[in-house]
């Protein structure tokens, strides 16, 4: 009797499992064409969109129109390293982190207020 009797497997499947030693080498082409796809859907346009978004952040100047991740739309009236004030309406300013910027408008999209 031996140890795989015991859990109910037969010989003749332990057997089969040591043949199928070449199904791996078939994988392997099929999992790496996997993941080249995954990353060229996936992984690479989310760096470029993190990319695109880095310079955006970099280039937001003082009287730029700008679009917060909350709908918020203003003009910018200060710009620091972590946040950014914008106007909001007159004499209304919000505080925001640069982070939440997520687009820039072009000039006019805001009428005076």
């Amino acid at each position: 009797m031996s140890l795989l009797s015991l859990f109910g497997i037969s010989d003749a499947y332990a057997q089969a499992g040591q043949a199928s030693q070449g199904g791996l080498m078939q994988m392997l082409p099929l999992l790496i064409i996997f993941f080249v796809v995954f990353y060229f859907l996936l992984i690479r346009p989310q760096q470029k969109q993190a990319k695109d978004h880095k310079e955006l952040l970099s280039k937001v100047a003082k009287k730029d129109e700008v679009l917060t991740s909350g709908g918020i739309l203003g003009r910018v009236q200060e710009v620091n390293d972590d946040f950014v004030m914008i106007e909001i309406a007159n004499s209304v300013q919000i505080k925001v982190q640069k982070q939440a910027i997520v687009g820039q408008m072009p000039k006019g999209t805001i009428k005076e207020f």
